[in-house]
Formats: structure tokens, C-alpha cells, sequence
């Protein structure tokens, strides 16, 4: 199972070199992506609910220079309160910089607020996003019109750069609507707030209906460390993997000894079982 790392975006105070600095780390680590969340105008103050202080694909970009191995990703997106044109630039852009280590995770959104205020539609989110991927997919594949759908189409236009490989779309969300969407669209599924238990039958769910395609699935965890012990936190992670999970994230917590916890989790989750 591959471990993964949810950096801290939450903190408009917080100094943004620590991203660049805690990306080395998880890279030196071993760990195989790292992942960055989104939201453009939360209702609320940026904080344990409202993630993304620094626009994530920007912020990409900046982390792919200071790196050389780790994925870069979104984890997710709001993919419906952008121009999935747009979104296609950056992204097949980024793929280029980075020399391919870029997953892009999309979701339909969940605060009708932000909607409003970006002047979003809130009701069509989920058909739109569905529509995004398969426009994106488009231009990065066939790359000229014509594209026509119910939301975004073009007659003409060419669009370049072409990823030179697969640029692997992630889509997270545990409800039915989300994994249908994982298994018609999506390369990687995230699940997210679910234990061992649950994520297997959410698993289960996906595989019924993904027929020949492979969806690697994964989870996203917390483990702020004075909570519970490493120990505790490696087998929880244990779990996961014997449910299913072939990579986990885990955001860990205030900065503050962010590292520390890094590379307390990966020693233990690497320890020999028996």
C-alpha cells in the first residue's frame, strides 16, 4: 500500500515556504503523492473545515520545482466552480513541468455558500463535473473540436500541450452517486471519513460496477499524533490495506511537528508484521 500525505493548507498566517519544505520531507520519506485541497471563497475562516489558503494548482507548480520524485495532486478540486477548460491548460501544463507526476482529484463541491459567492450553480454541480471530466479527457486525448455536451462544448480550436501520458483523474466521495461517478470516469477513487469496515463495503460497491476498468482505490486518514499512539495509527493503516486500500493518505496535523509525525507513521507502517 502506498502512503501518501495531505499537506497543511489551512493556515492564511502560515508561512508558504513550509509547504515546499514539508513536500521535500514526504518525498525523502518515501511517500508517494502529496496532495493539496481547494476552496476558492469559503463562507468561513480557513481552518479544519475550509482547506486550499493557497490555490492548489499554483501551488503545485511551485512544489513540482522543488521535487523530483513524489505525485503532486488534489485532493479535491471543486471542479464544477471552474472552466474545465481552464482547468485543462493548467493541468496538462503542470503534467509537462512536472515530467508526469500530476493526479488530478475532482469533486462536485458540498457548500452551497461558496457556490453563491463564486456565482456557481449549486443544483447542476454533479452534471457538470461528470461533463468536465469527459471534456478534459477529450482535450487531453484527441486534443481538437468538435466537443459537444449540455454544459461545455466547442466546434473548433486546438489545444495544446498534449499530456505525452495519462494524466490519472481522481474522484473521492463515498455516497452511490460518487462511486458510480469513480467507477465510469475516474482512475483513482479516495474515499474519505470511513473505517476499515466501511471503506471495504464502499469498495465493494465500486468494484461491482467499474467492469473492465481498474480504479485503484484509497482513503484519506487523520492522525494528529497525541490522540493515539503510532502503533495504533500503523494498524489502523494495516486495516485499510487488508480491506482494500492500495494507498492511504493521511493529513497530519498541525504544522508543528508535522515532520516528526511524517516519518514517525512511515517507520512504523513499514515495521515487519507477525
Amino acid at each position: 500500500m502506498k502512503l501518501q500525505v495531505v499537506l497543511p493548507n489551512e493556515d492564511a498566517g502560515a508561512d508558504p515556504r513550509r509547504l515546499v519544505e514539508l513536500a521535500q520531507q514526504a518525498e525523502a520519506l518515501g511517500y508517494d503523492t502529496a496532495w493539496l485541497p481547494d476552496h476558492i471563497l469559503p463562507p468561513g475562516a480557513y481552518g479544519p473545515v475550509y482547506g486550499g489558503v493557497l490555490e492548489p494548482l499554483v501551488t503545485m507548480g511551485w512544489l513540482a520545482a522543488a521535487t523530483s520524485r513524489i505525485r503532486l495532486g488534489t485532493s479535491v478540486l471543486v471542479l464544477p466552480m471552474r472552466s474545465p477548460f481552464v482547468v485543462a491548460k493548467q493541468v496538462a501544463t503542470l503534467h509537462g513541468l512536472s515530467g508526469g507526476r500530476i493526479t488530478l482529484g475532482v469533486g462536485i463541491g458540498w457548500d452551497e455558500r461558496e457556490f453563491t459567492a463564486v456565482g456557481a450553480d449549486f443544483r447542476s454541480r454533479a452534471a457538470r463535473t461528470d461533463e468536465g471530466i469527459a471534456l478534459l479527457r477529450h482535450l487531453f486525448r484527441v486534443g481538437r473540436g468538435p466537443f459537444e455536451g449540455r454544459w461545455y462544448g466547442f466546434e473548433t480550436g486546438v489545444f495544446e500541450p498534449r499530456p505525452d501520458g495519462v494524466v490519472p483523474v481522481m474522484t473521492g466521495g463515498v455516497t452511490d452517486a460518487a462511486l458510480r461517478r469513480a467507477a465510469r470516469y475516474a482512475d483513482v477513487w479516495q474515499g474519505v471519513g470511513l473505517d476499515p469496515a466501511a471503506f471495504g463495503e464502499r469498495l465493494a460497491y465500486l468494484r461491482a460496477r467499474t467492469d473492465d476498468r481498474t480504479v485503484s482505490p484509497g482513503t484519506r486518514i487523520d492522525w494528529h499524533g497525541p490522540e493515539r499512539t503510532v502503533g495504533e495509527a500503523a494498524r489502523t493503516a494495516e486495516a485499510f490495506r487488508a480491506a482494500g486500500a492500495e494507498h492511504l493518505a493521511v493529513h497530519f496535523g498541525d504544522p508543528d511537528g508535522y515532520v516528526r509525525r511524517m516519518a514517525a507513521f512511515a517507520r512504523a507502517t513499514r515495521k515487519p508484521r507477525g
